[in-house]
């Protein structure tokens, strides 16, 4: 493993699973990018690949033979999309660090308004998406409704429709290496440190090559590390829930005690094997609620005791 202790000015982080077709032209645009920026900062390209089983590793090395400033992180599985960035992010020596995505639907371009800003004195300048291509109606109604939802929840300011593509000054990335947390919500995490932190507004692209590695069920379990990390008001809910439900359950009680004293006779609504199951069945489903809700918080609770290292490295290879 090569290493070297030369200054970065400025590091960007892409972390990569099975885009074996992304890679060529990932690295020509970004460095052509960087090679271009006002005063030639010195830069570091870090591509981590994500346990890829395609031949993304194979096309890393062909760039590393062809390029300077590349560095290749090899994990020794797949971690996932937020741990691999965080691979990325503790192994980057920059003083402003850009994470990105693969893909190149989060257009390169950007980062030299990003490092301009920077400049100018902004810890996190993040990306905000304008429109989205090439995406389903279903997805773009799932984002939009992710984002609306976890910004009411919580108590910390996420803004709506940005993703993990920003550029983020040293003091914000060791903010991060020293949160160790394995269910993160990288996002969420920068938005808590605080600091200095501005919009750049952009019109993503659609993906050229490949497929998305976001399907539906990692949607819905980054949607709840989300606000699993970020929020109690789950909890809350189940408190509610369970009071409430005990409230209408008591007042029913003393439904049927009036017409029982005063031989009214019991209500047709509260009688038989049906209202019994209704009740049954309801209070049962209230209750699995409240523990599936619990068992989401012990589980992560489980997870940050085991202290286990958040990923691991098989190799890291320079230009």
């Amino acid at each position: 493993m090569a290493t070297s202790a030369a200054p970065v000015t400025l590091s960007v982080v892409v972390p990569l699973f099975n885009e074996e077709a992304n890679v060529a032209p990932l690295v020509e645009r970004v460095t052509g990018i960087l090679e271009s920026l006002p005063d030639r900062p010195t830069y570091e390209l870090i591509l981590v690949s994500d346990g890829s089983t395609d031949r993304t590793a194979d096309r890393i090395r062909e760039q590393l033979q062809r390029r300077p400033h590349l560095v290749f992180v090899s994990l020794s599985r797949n971690f996932g999309h937020q741990l691999a960035a965080t691979a990325g992010l503790d192994v980057s020596r920059g003083e402003a660090i850009v994470l990105m995505d693969g893909d190149l639907q989060d257009p390169p371009e950007l980062i030299p308004e990003f490092v301009e800003r920077w400049r100018a004195g902004f810890d996190v300048i993040y990306a905000v998406r304008r429109t989205r291509k090439g995406e389903s109606t279903f997805k773009l109604a799932t984002a939009r409704l992710f984002y609306r939802i976890i910004r009411r929840l919580t108590n910390v300011s996420i803004p709506m429709d940005a993703g993990d593509f920003r550029l983020m000054s040293r003091r914000i990335v060791d903010v991060l290496k020293r949160s160790r947390e394995r269910h993160r919500f990288l996002r969420g995490m920068v938005s808590w440190a605080g600091f200095e932190q501005t919009a750049v507004e952009y019109d993503r692209d659609e993906r050229r090559y490949g497929s998305s590695k976001y399907p539906i069920s990692k949607m819905l379990k980054f949607a709840i590390d989300g606000i699993t990390s970020f929020s109690d008001v789950p909890l809350r809910f189940a408190s509610y829930l369970g009071f409430t439900v005990s409230t209408v359950a008591f007042i029913y009680a003393l439904v049927i005690i009036f017409f029982r004293v005063f031989h009214l006779g019991i209500p047709e609504y509260a009688r038989g094997w049906a209202s019994t199951m209704v009740a049954i069945l309801f209070l049962g489903g209230v209750q699995l609620i409240g523990i599936g809700i619990l068992g989401e918080y012990i589980g992560r609770i489980n997870d940050e005791v085991k202290a286990r290292p958040l990923y691991l490295i098989s190799d890291i290879e320079r230009s």
